[in-house]
């Protein structure tokens, strides 16, 4: 048997005019983690897509020669037949089922009768989860009730329900934190002793130089290269020049003649409960403030209230019994609405852009001007939809969203340039205060450096801007200053100087001696 599982050849997939993959070369070998890394939009998805049968063959020219045979997939279920299984940044799971149904979903253990039969599902299920870590699991519990890495754990658990020879993951790490990363991780390294081929997408260029053997760079739909472990430099700064086709020397912007004013924003002994449990404490007596021209970073663990504190901040979006002050250049405010939250010059963007950020099947122009529309795009309840043209190109070229045009469907932007349009439609409101939950999650490195530069200009142009990251390294590269938060309550603030993931971890175990 040959030695590749898997030959891609010359494969071009072209939409509406623009080619998003142009002669395409991949080569797969069998057992191997093979890692698939490029700018948002270079095509790795896509890739992906003609080889399970998404894109269906007749669709894309070129040849998928899979162990030695030349496949024609026209569905998802013709590739699965073959053992191949992809699994989607977005997970396909239904939240009200079981855990067991779940894993068997369009692949149900039938009896002779063409009836479930629960008890083998469930005997199954078990022998799956426990390849996955998850043998203590309620195999009757809701998915629902199942935090995101767990989640993604059954998505593997029902591929391997398949008989999968190839794995494919995009993005498996995205929405997770360090510990689930590290987990799944190992489960892949697991599955490669089991014989199990996996195809990995990541921007996560540590786990990718940690789990693979070998790495091909896509950018702007043509593969690059191919690097080898033990063979070629298999650095993260090596992947980063194949991506970008450059060296990048500094991955945060240097921000100079940025002088730091006065207070804008100031919150004092801001207190927040639990929205289903009224005796619940999440926030309390959190105070801090921020200066025009200021970049402070919100850091802490999983849990730790970051999200809270910004959601319960911008028009109460967040829990119950809410007490504390708000300050606005030195005068209170009261905000009671989301709407109070932009007419007082405050903008928050969320950690979830698909749910909370965009409209995904509205396009470009108004998803920009939707925060805007009331006091910038309409006169007496009408909308000028002249000027919204006028705005929503200016920021397309300003921030560099890479589209065809502002009328472009928002849900088929790459993530970062989605990410680009969440930060345009604040951005236009004018606001005085910008809140930035997660700003650069599941985008690469080019397009993260792009976004740091627009931070850098919010914060040339006098706003206050606040970063909540859970990577330690985008906190330090972007903050002027940074308050640490654990359990709720502020367990420190570090200077530029003093800013370090030592630092930072410290701060949380000092404060948890405290508590003890």
């Amino acid at each position: 048997m040959s030695d590749l599982i898997l030959e891609m050849k010359h494969i071009t997939k072209e939409f509406t005019g623009v080619k998003a993959l142009d002669d395409v070369n991949l080569k797969v070998k069998r057992g191997e983690i093979h890692a698939l890394c490029g700018e948002n939009g270079a095509g790795k998805s896509t890739l992906m897509n003609v080889l399970s049968g998404t894109y269906p063959f007749g669709t894309y020219s070129g040849d998928i020669v899979y162990n030695g045979d030349v496949a024609k997939f026209h569905k998802i279920k013709d590739s699965e037949a073959k053992g191949i299984v992809i699994i989607h940044q977005e997970l396909a799971l239904s939240p009200y089922l079981s855990i067991a149904e779940n894993v068997f979903m369009g692949n149900e253990r039938m009896n002779i009768k063409g009836v479930i039969d629960w008890t083998k599902t469930r005997s199954e299920a078990k022998e799956m989860l426990a390849k996955v870590g998850l043998e203590n699991e309620d195999l009757n519990a809701p998915i629902n009730s199942l935090g995101v890495g767990k989640q993604q754990l059954i998505e593997i658990a029902k591929a391997l329900a398949k008989k999968v020879d190839l794995l494919i993951l995009d993005e498996p790490t995205a929405a997770l934190n360090d510990e689930e990363s590290a987990q799944l991780l190992e489960i892949m390294l697991q599955l490669k002793k089991q014989g199990i081929t996996c195809i990995i997408i990541s921007h996560k260029l540590n786990e990718i130089s940690y789990v693979a053997d070998s790495i091909t760079v896509i950018r702007d739909g043509k593969t690059i290269e191919t690097l080898v472990k033990g063979v070629d430099e298999f650095t993260e700064d090596r992947i980063i020049k194949g991506m970008v086709g450059r060296e990048l020397t500094n991955r945060y912007p240097e921000r100079t003649d940025c002088p730091i004013g006065d207070t804008i924003l100031e919150v004092n002994n801001w207190n927040v409960y639990h929205p289903e449990d009224p005796h619940r404490q999440m926030l309390k007596n959190v105070s801090f403030h921020v200066k025009a021209g200021e970049v402070v970073g919100l850091a802490g663990l999983m849990g730790a209230g970051r999200t809270e504190l910004a959601m319960s901040i911008f028009g109460r979006e967040y829990g119950q019994k809410i007490s504390g002050e708000i300050k606005m250049h030195g005068k209170p405010i009261q905000i009671k609405s989301v709407q109070d939250a932009i007419n007082n010059k405050i903008a928050y963007t969320s950690e979830d852009r698909k749910t909370y950020g965009l409209v995904l099947i509205d396009d470009i122009k108004r998803n920009m001007t939707m925060a805007a529309l009331r006091h910038y795009f309409s006169k007496n309840g009408v909308v000028n939809s002249n000027d919204e043209i006028v705005a929503a190109e200016k920021y397309k070229k300003l921030i560099n969203v890479k589209a065809n045009s502002i009328d472009q469907t928002v849900g088929s932007l790459s993530g970062g340039n989605q990410q680009k349009v969440v930060l345009a439609k604040w951005m236009l409101t004018e606001p005085d205060v910008l809140i930035l939950d997660e700003p650069t999650r599941g985008i690469d490195v080019g397009a993260k450096y792009e976004i740091y530069c627009a931070i850098n200009d919010l914060a040339k142009a006098g706003k206050a801007v606040i970063v909540i990251s859970s990577e330690m390294p985008e906190i330090i590269g972007t903050c002027d200053r940074t308050y640490v938060l654990n359990e709720g309550q502020i367990a420190g603030e570090l200077s530029k100087e003093e800013l370090t993931q030592e630092g930072i971890m410290k701060c949380i175990m000092q404060h948890n001696g405290k508590g003890e």
